[in-house]
C-alpha cells in the first residue's frame, strides 16, 4: 500500500491496529508513526536501532489482554525483525484490537515488506513511503506551519522548500524556528534567515569526500541545516553502496544501465557521473569502506558517545582509504 491508502483509510477511520511502515522518506515514516501511536494515557515502548528485545517486545503486547490497559509497541530499526518474530507481534495485534504496533523500517531492502504476500491473512497496513512530490511537500509544510502557529504562504512555503533541494525534514525544521516571530512570514525574511543546502547537498558532500576534497565546512553547515551525524553517516553508506552495484555491474555487461541497477531510470548526466566515480575504486575498497562506515554507524547508536568525533574520524578514514 501507499501513502495515498493509508491517508484514505485514516480518513475514513478503518485503519488497522498494526503498521509496517517502510521506503525512501525517513520524514514520512516518522510523520506517520507518530500519528498513528499519539494516544493519550497508553502505555508505549518504544525501541531505538539496536535496542530491540523479542521477548520484551512481546510481554509488552501480552500484559494488555491481561490486565485491559491499551498498550502501544513502537520499534524503529534499520535492521529487519525476523519475520518469525514479526508475525507473532502482528498476531498479539490481531487478538487485541486494543494493542497497536508500529514497525518503522529505515534499512534499504524495501522487497521484503513490498510485497502483497508478506502479510497474508493478516490485517496488517504495510505502507511504502517515497520522497514528497514538489504538491505534496508543500502540503505537508503548510500542515506542519498551521501546527506550529506560523503564518507563512504557499509561494512562501515553495520558495524554502526550493532552497532545501525539496527536503521536507529541513524545511520543517525551518518552520520551527520561525516560531519565534510573532508576524507572517515573508519571501524576504526566507532570503535572509535561511541558509540553503541547494549548494551544499548531501550529495556533493560526499562526493567531496569521495574525490579527497575539503570537506569540514560543508560539514558544519549540513549539521547546522537539521541533519544529523547518524543519518549523514547512513546516506554516505547508501550512496557507496550503489556505486558498488554500479561498478559490479559494469564489470558484468561493459556498460551501466540505470534501470537494472538502480530500478528506475535515471539522466544521462547522473548515470555516467557515478559509473566513472563507482569505477575508481576496487571491489576491496568498497569492502573496507562498508565495513568501516557501519563500524561507526553502531558506535553512535551506543549511549554516552560524542557523534561528532566518530564522524569527523570515520570521514577523515574513509579519505585515506581512497
Amino acid at each position: 500500500m501507499y501513502k495515498n491508502e493509508l491517508d484514505k483509510a485514516i480518513a475514513s477511520k478503518s485503519v488497522s491496529n498494526s503498521f509496517v511502515f517502510f521506503g525512501e522518506s525517513v520524514f514520512l515514516i516518522d510523520m506517520y508513526t507518530k500519528m498513528m501511536t499519539q494516544i493519550e494515557d497508553a502505555n508505549i515502548l518504544n525501541f531505538y536501532h539496536d535496542e530491540y528485545d523479542f521477548n520484551t517486545a512481546k510481554a509488552h503486547l501480552f500484559q494488555a489482554s491481561l490486565f485491559g490497559d491499551r498498550n502501544i509497541l513502537i520499534i524503529k530499526s534499520e535492521k529487519k525483525v525476523p519475520k518469525k518474530e514479526l508475525d507473532t507481534l502482528l498476531d498479539f495485534c490481531e487478538k487485541n484490537p486494543d494493542n497497536i504496533f508500529v514497525y518503522a523500517y529505515y534499512g534499504s531492502d524495501h522487497k521484503v515488506y513490498n510485497n502483497k504476500k508478506a502479510f497474508t491473512g493478516k490485517k496488517t497496513m504495510s505502507v511504502r513511503f517515497f520522497h514528497p512530490k514538489e504538491y505534496e511537500a508543500q502540503n505537508i509544510v503548510a500542515h506542519i506551519a498551521q501546527e506550529k502557529q506560523v503564518k507563512i504562504d504557499k509561494y512562501t512555503i515553495a520558495q524554502l522548500l526550493s532552497i532545501h533541494n525539496g527536503d521536507v525534514a529541513l524545511a520543517a525544521n525551518e518552520i520551527e524556528k520561525f516560531r519565534v516571530y510573532e508576524r507572517e512570514i515573508t519571501s524576504k525574511d526566507v532570503e535572509n534567515l535561511v541558509y540553503g543546502l541547494s549548494e551544499v547537498n548531501i550529495d556533493g558532500f560526499i562526493k567531496k569526500i569521495l574525490t579527497k576534497k575539503e570537506f569540514t565546512e560543508d560539514l558544519k553547515n549540513i549539521l547546522e541545516h537539521g541533519e544529523d551525524e547518524i543519518r549523514i553517516i547512513t546516506a554516505i553508506t547508501a550512496y557507496i553502496t550503489q556505486l558498488y552495484m554500479f561498478n559490479i555491474y559494469i564489470r558484468v555487461n561493459g556498460a551501466p544501465n540505470a534501470l537494472e541497477i538502480l530500478g528506475y531510470p535515471a539522466p544521462k548526466f547522473v548515470v555516467d557521473e557515478k559509473a566513472a566515480l563507482s569505477m575508481k575504486f576496487k571491489p576491496n575498497t568498497y569492502s573496507k569502506l562498508h565495513e568501516l562506515l557501519l563500524g561507526s554507524e553502531l558506535k553512535m547508536k551506543s549511549s554516552n558517545v560524542d557523534k561528532h568525533a566518530i564522524l569527523l574520524s570515520t570521514l577523515i578514514r574513509v579519505q585515506k582509504l581512497l
